[in-house]
């Protein structure tokens, strides 16, 4: 067993977009990460798909989650479930920090582009 404290655990950026991962490959996890993201007003996600389960979340915040042809709004006390290879972005359309719990159902998670491209990240750990 581990136990890890939040705020001791690295913070990465992408524009717009604050990430933690919580339990991932570097804690021996081998079948799901957990991710903790905070979206600033306005940004979200790449567009991007990955070979697996996710669900996302949502405490704070609300937003537009665009799935493939479609989207659909939500507010916070949220969940998303996304399913695999489904290409997808998440945004903040509100006025304040989206902040969001992720669970994905692969370690690494694989998250490509939309054309099946490699999307790296900077937490990327494979």
């Amino acid at each position: 067993m581990l136990v890890k404290n939040n705020i001791d655990i690295e913070k990465m950026r992408i524009p717009g977009l604050v990430h933690q991962t919580l339990a991932g490959p570097r804690d021996g996890m081998k079948d799901f990460e957990v991710w903790m993201q905070t979206i600033a007003p306005g940004q979200g996600t790449p567009m991007h798909k990955h070979d697996c389960e996710e669900v996302v979340v949502v405490f704070r915040g609300s937003g537009i989650v665009r799935l493939e042809n479609r989207e659909s709004k939500f507010g916070p006390d949220s969940t998303l479930v996304i399913e695999r290879n489904v290409v997808h972005q998440i945004v903040n359309s509100g006025e304040t920090d989206m902040f969001a719990i992720g669970v994905l159902g692969m370690a690494p998670a694989d998250v490509r582009h939309p054309d099946d491209r490699p999307l790296p990240l900077p937490w990327d750990q494979k």
